[in-house]
């Protein structure tokens, strides 16, 4: 199993300093990629990753010296990154939908300050990446703290050094031993997202979404209107945009704690999870829900719930999009099609009254079920 885990670091000055040296040779490397693959491309050649990797570290001792300060890893992963991008390009375009677009260049201030270093195979006792308790040991850095130790025992594949706001993180890739935690229930359940409540699940339970977005907007716009005020280069605008950044990560924090929780004792206690294909972007469009349906999450909930069943063996289930779950009636099948946003009850002709989303939940999981086959679905993948 391979698992991510993301730690905050507590790095000198000194490391500071070489990790913003580090983020700028990665995204040096990656912008010199991208020119560099155009112009082979204009030309009639064939650019390759591989290709271009080899080509910067013939040149890289001459015309770039000052790459020779960070590890070799550092614009060889970056390069790597962008042979991924144009991979999922490609790929897109082959299945026309375009979920990723062309490859863009890096610029410094706004895009995020991060680069990776991979451990390579593994060594004894002499990997590039170790760990001792709550530190961590980086080529040409040496050890840095952190605030806590390693959660998964296992080889530790690669590490991704990025900064959000004005502090440093380091992402662990382990191939893990084992998992996090141990199965409870083998149950089946259907969960029906929404705004009011987050999660809506079929046994009756309302999950509520912490809303981080909506109980920080008032804070948010006036960090906004302070930052658009400032000069631009100057030092109080760097320091309002550090902590603007702040908040939207205090945020996304508080937004992503939630999730997790919540998808990690849904696919502990479950093994047959019913969801809907919700068509998020489209709902986005409606620009009186957009941030509500933003601030809810629903592609993160889906996304962790995906890998989190395929570690723990369970099945996830996405109905069609159109299935009436909200106006069918759980006991007889009715199909009510009067039935209003507004009617929070549902209520049929054969005397069925239950909890609108709680009748919609029980109708996804009975309609997951019976469209379930082992060959044709699968769990979700990261």
């Amino acid at each position: 199993m391979l698992a991510v885990h993301k730690i905050a670091l507590s790095p000198n000055k000194q490391q500071i300093q070489h990790f913003a040296q580090a983020a700028g040779v990665a995204r040096f490397s990656y912008n010199w990629a991208l020119a560099e693959w155009k112009r082979q491309y204009e030309v009639g050649d064939k650019p390759s990753e591989a290709g271009l990797r080899k080509q910067l570290n013939a040149i890289k001792s001459v015309d770039f010296p000052w790459m020779l300060d960070v590890s070799k890893a550092v614009p060889q992963q970056a390069i790597k990154n962008l042979g991924q991008a144009f991979t999922n390009y490609f790929r897109g375009l082959k299945r026309g939908d375009g979920p990723a677009g062309y490859p863009k260049f890096k610029k410094k201030g706004r895009s995020k300050d991060s680069f990776r270093i991979d451990n390579g195979p593994p060594r004894k006792g002499d990997n590039a990446v170790r760990v001792d308790g709550k530190r961590i040991k980086l080529p040409r850095i040496g050890w840095v703290r952190m605030t806590e130790e390693v959660r998964f025992p296992g080889q530790i594949k690669s590490a991704t050094i990025s900064r959000t706001a004005d502090r440093w993180f380091v992402a662990l890739a382990i191939d893990a031993d084992k998992l996090p935690n141990e199965r409870k229930n083998h149950g089946s359940i259907g969960v029906d997202l929404g705004i009011k409540h987050l999660a809506v699940l079929s046994d009756g339970r309302k999950i509520d979404g912490p809303k981080a977005l909506s109980k920080e907007l008032r804070k948010l716009r006036r960090l906004s209107r302070w930052h658009s005020r400032k000069k631009r280069g100057s030092a109080n605008r760097r320091k309002s945009a550090m902590k603007l950044a702040g908040l939207h990560a205090r945020i996304t924090n508080i937004r992503s704690d939630s999730l997790h929780k919540l998808t990690t004792d849904i696919v502990l206690n479950n093994t047959f999870i019913g969801i809907e294909d919700l068509n998020v972007r489209g709902m986005m469009q409606n620009r009186k829900l957009a941030r509500h349906i933003s601030d809810a999450g629903f592609n993160e909930f889906r996304r962790q719930l995906g890998y989190k069943a395929s570690w723990y063996g369970a099945n996830v289930v996405a109905i069609d999009r159109w299935f009436p779950s909200s106006k069918l009636c759980h006991q007889c099948g009715e199909v009510k099609t009067d039935m209003k946003l507004s009617d929070r009850i549902f209520r049929c002709k054969c005397g069925y009254v239950a909890d609108r989303d709680v009748n919609a939940a029980r109708n996804i999981v009975r309609q997951a079920l019976a469209e379930f086959t082992p060959v044709e679905t699968q769990a979700l993948t990261v």
